[in-house]
């Protein structure tokens, strides 16, 4: 069974609690959150095992068939030899980020066992990475290179500070990426730069933080905001939910200026 660990604001002992009952902390799910993770890059680091047992770190590009890393490894390569040696993997993906503190940004560990794909799958694999890495072209059909599709078992995601979590390699599999999260960049800068005074009334009415003095959205996607706040007691996080799920970036405007007007009216 999937394990909870930190994930609802206020849960970091350094973290203030919060003074209020928040109104909707829905987020997404650990395997959504790893599927939106895994979709926003296509490098990451590889560990394998050598022939002594030993593990072996290597950075790699990936694209995704379902989800599941499709690598396309050189068989000269180390971890090339580790695969075929031992098929248990693991691979760690960094989501873009511009947070100062590397530790801050989302990240997620996916966990099992490679397999070189035959068939039909063969194929879609082969266009699963080319999508994702063009440079490919120019050695993805030599014979000294091999196609590997990481067959998910185990997930692991932290989103940050405080906020980590596993789930199975089943649930990331029927997971979604979020489609809001890739497309938020500009309205979150948007919304700091001109709707500070609204963030600070989200978090003190919605976001179980009556005392903030100031507040930043850190985070949008498909069930809500993510804020930091500023309080005399210490800076926190809290989350504010849409009304309902949203399908696209398109509609985070109108989800937001709801969110406004239900923290305006208290």
């Amino acid at each position: 069974m999937p394990s909870r660990d930190h994930g609802d604001p206020g849960d970091a002992p350094s973290v203030p609690p919060p003074l209020s009952p928040i109104a909707n902390a829905s987020r997404p799910s650990a395997a959504e959150e790893a599927r939106t993770i895994a979709h926003s890059t296509n490098t990451g680091t590889l560990a394998t095992l050598t022939d002594a047992g030993d593990p072996w770190a290597s950075f790699v590009t990936y694209g995704l068939l379902g989800g599941a890393p499709v690598l396309c490894v050189s068989n000269l390569a180390e971890h090339g030899r580790n695969l075929a040696h031992d098929p248990r993997a693991s691979i760690a993906i960094v989501a873009p980020s511009s947070e100062s503190d590397p530790l801050a940004s989302g990240r997620v560990t996916l966990a099992g066992v490679v397999e070189a794909p035959s068939g039909d799958e063969l194929a879609a694999a082969r266009e699963a990475h080319l999508n994702a890495v063009a440079a490919a072209k120019y050695y993805i059909d030599y014979s000294d290179f091999t196609l590997w599709v990481l067959r998910v078992q185990r997930v692991r995601w932290v989103g940050g500070y405080g906020r980590m979590e596993s789930t199975t390699g089943e649930a990331y599999s029927a997971a979604s990426p979020d489609p809001v999260t890739p497309h938020a960049a500009t309205a979150i800068a948007h919304l700091n730069a001109d709707h500070a005074d609204s963030l600070t009334a989200m978090a003190k009415v919605l976001g179980g933080y009556p005392d903030t003095t100031a507040a930043t959205c850190t985070g949008a996607d498909r069930y809500g905001l993510d804020l930091r706040v500023v309080t005399d007691r210490g800076i926190a996080y809290t989350r504010i939910g849409y009304a309902a799920p949203i399908d696209s970036i398109d509609q985070l405007r109108s989800a937001t200026v709801e969110l406004a007007h239900r923290a305006r009216q208290g």
